[in-house]
């Protein structure tokens, strides 16, 4: 058994080269071999958001506070809330983050595929997050 009291793990400021904004990440879940689960609470000031990324083998987002957006590549911009679970499914293109005006905290899980969670790419421009929800 592996016991990580509260706080025993720092908060991090996300790195710039995978997000917009000022993001924090607190370390939850970080599951030894040969488990391959991954999980994170992050917290998105408003307007801050991740760049465009996918995930070997997908992602389960809970929010938990405030309000967001999402989008998968091609798809419409979709306001998150509290209590909103979604799944995105393996090697979808997306990006989430908090709304204009409201910071936004979820619980990001996904699993390793050969070590890796996630592939990042480019950032979401300025134009892209303005895209009105809908």
């Amino acid at each position: 058994m592996d016991f990580h009291p509260a706080g025993s793990r720092a908060t991090r400021k996300a790195p710039a080269e995978y997000f917009t904004g000022n993001v924090l990440q607190d370390p939850l879940i970080m599951a030894p071999a040969p488990a391959r689960l991954n999980a994170s609470r992050v917290s998105f000031a408003p307007g801050a958001r991740t760049a465009w990324h996918t995930h070997p083998l997908g992602q389960t987002l809970y929010v938990i506070s405030g309000i967001g957006r999402i989008q998968a590549k091609g798809g419409p911009v979709r306001e998150i809330r509290p209590g909103d679970v979604i799944f995105i499914p393996p090697g979808e293109k997306h990006w989430h983050g908090a709304s204009p005006d409201n910071e936004m905290t979820h619980i990001a899980m996904q699993e390793a595929l050969d070590g890796v969670y996630s592939n990042w790419m480019e950032h979401v421009t300025d134009e892209e997050y303005a895209t009105p929800v809908g």
